[in-house]
């Protein structure tokens, strides 16, 4: 035996007895963590709906495709509704306006080669039916000021505060004729669409008071020209002008703000 084979036997010693190696191994992938999971070292718990029992993964998925087909309905909708007339739209006109109109009616004023240049304000006054069987009208309210007042640096306004007098009132005009006679079948729904608002907004301020009813509304617009700028030259009178409707009697469920 070699000094060689010697030093070999000296550094693994007597059979089943190890000497500790003088160059021990780096520590690999496994030994950090870094690498494939050990067999038999538990899973990553579970995340996302996995979590829910397989009934409430059935209820999400469903919920999700109700969802996702109401929005893609009002965006067919939306689409045949602002599109050339076509074949589809032909057809099917009556149930994309009965849809649309009025909550979602498009208005592309804004973009014409002449935006609106006028001041448009709602205003209403009621017959009040007295606790004690008196009879008073009001003053007018003016519901656009009210609006412009919850809007007025308000970060966040809503819809309702921004759109819904405005758009009834545009609704009553594209179905009225200068004499305020409903030109076709949705005349008679914008009036009940725009009597409710102004219903609903006179209950929210009392105007009835304790004990009192609203026997009858009376809605008017104020119209005003937007005074041009000084450079322009132009001149204009910025002498209100009235619009100023019918009475009309709210139904029994109206009369405190309901829907009928």
């Amino acid at each position: 035996m070699n000094a060689y084979d010697k030093g070999s036997d000296a550094r693994h010693g007597p059979a089943g007895q190890g000497v500790p190696d003088p160059c021990p191994a780096l520590p690999g992938p496994a030994a950090t963590g870094d690498g494939p999971p050990v067999p038999g070292s538990p899973a990553d718990p579970p995340a996302g709906t996995a979590v829910l029992s397989l009934r409430y993964r059935i209820g999400a998925a469903v919920a999700l495709v109700v969802v996702a087909g109401v929005v893609c309905a009002h965006l067919g909708m939306t689409f045949l509704h602002v599109a050339p007339a076509n074949t589809v739209s032909k057809e099917h006109g009556e149930t994309v306006e009965n849809w649309i109109y009025p909550e979602f009616e498009q208005n592309w004023k804004l973009f014409a080669p002449n935006p609106l240049q006028q001041d448009i304000a709602v205003q209403v006054r009621a017959e009040i039916r007295t606790a004690r069987g008196g009879t008073r009208t009001t003053g007018w309210y003016d519901l656009s000021a009210q609006d412009g007042r919850a809007i007025d640096g308000n970060l966040l306004p809503s819809h309702t505060q921004q759109n819904e007098l405005r758009r009834a009132w545009d609704f009553f005009v594209a179905t009225h004729d200068d004499d305020n006679r409903p030109v076709g079948l949705r005349g008679a729904l914008s009036e009940t669409y725009l009597r409710r608002i102004a219903v609903l907004r006179l209950d929210r301020a009392d105007a009835a008071g304790p004990g009192g009813v609203v026997e009858r509304v009376q809605i008017r617009s104020r119209t005003t020209q937007v005074p041009p700028p000084e450079w322009s030259g132009e001149k204009m009178s910025t002498t209100p002008v009235y619009r100023t409707l019918s009475w009309w009697s709210p139904p029994e469920g109206e009369t405190r703000g309901g829907v009928g």
